[in-house]
């Protein structure tokens, strides 16, 4: 069985639920019928990059890199978003080991970026508010192990700084019902993920995981960040071949 069908067996919906979405998907999962996770409206970082010209390159893990790839790729000033893993060995950056939850990485998504469009805290804002819920400790919605935790792997001091600035000032602001368990991680290295996992969500709008999980992101980044809201997403296998 490929890694295709392996995810899907895991995450696949019941009949039912992937034929009508509603009162029947919100039994199977066993959640309120709406999507897996609601944006949270969040104010922006007091402390942020200068915003420099060229490019920089971001780290953030908030469950199924999915979904979190998806988001990202519809942020002006994004060039590349591409799925992969962080937080354990080239050894062991494969789909079906990291899955065991046993390797320390965490389904992560590398984003490189321009940061006088788009700088590092405003990644943030739409990390913390959008791609996935900092509150869930080692799960996000259906997803269950370290694999799929709350990380931000800075990528030098600054980065480290902005991040733990902003989760303090969000923790005081108290703008989620319960504490931010988001963790940060430095000197780890990217290892991009199998091309079947690359540009999931816009080649696969149709899969049950998706439309319940991840779709929502979209829109929610659509109405909350209408300035950074590209209709147009940046593709890894797209770019890859041109």
């Amino acid at each position: 069985m490929n890694g295709i069908d392996k995810k899907a067996a895991r995450r696949s919906l019941a009949p039912l639920a992937a034929l009508v979405l509603t009162a029947a998907a919100a039994v199977f999962w066993q959640t309120p019928a709406r999507s897996a996770e609601d944006a949270v409206v969040i104010p922006p970082p007091a402390m942020d990059e200068k915003a420099a010209g060229g490019t920089e390159k971001a780290i953030f893990a908030g469950g199924c890199f999915w979904g979190v790839q998806g988001v990202f790729q519809h942020v002006k000033g994004v060039s590349k978003a591409v799925s992969g893993y962080a937080g354990g060995s080239a050894e062991h950056a494969v789909y079906e080991v990291v899955g065991t939850g046993r390797t320390g990485h965490a389904e992560s998504v590398e984003i490189t970026y321009d940061p006088s469009k788009v700088t590092y805290g405003q990644l943030l804002q739409v990390y913390f508010s959008v791609a996935h819920n900092p509150t869930q400790l080692n799960y996000q919605g259906p997803d269950q192990g370290t694999q799929y935790r709350s990380t931000i792997f800075a990528e030098n001091d600054e980065q480290k700084k902005i991040a733990e600035s902003y989760i303090a000032q969000l923790d005081k602001a108290k703008v989620f019902s319960k504490p931010i368990v988001t963790t940060l991680e430095t000197g780890k290295t990217f290892y991009p993920a199998e091309d079947y996992h690359q540009d999931f969500l816009t080649l696969n709008p149709n899969y049950p995981y998706i439309v319940y999980n991840d779709l929502p992101k979209i829109e929610n980044l659509k109405a909350l960040f209408p300035a950074l809201y590209s209709e147009k997403p940046v593709l890894v296998l797209a770019s890859s071949k041109s």
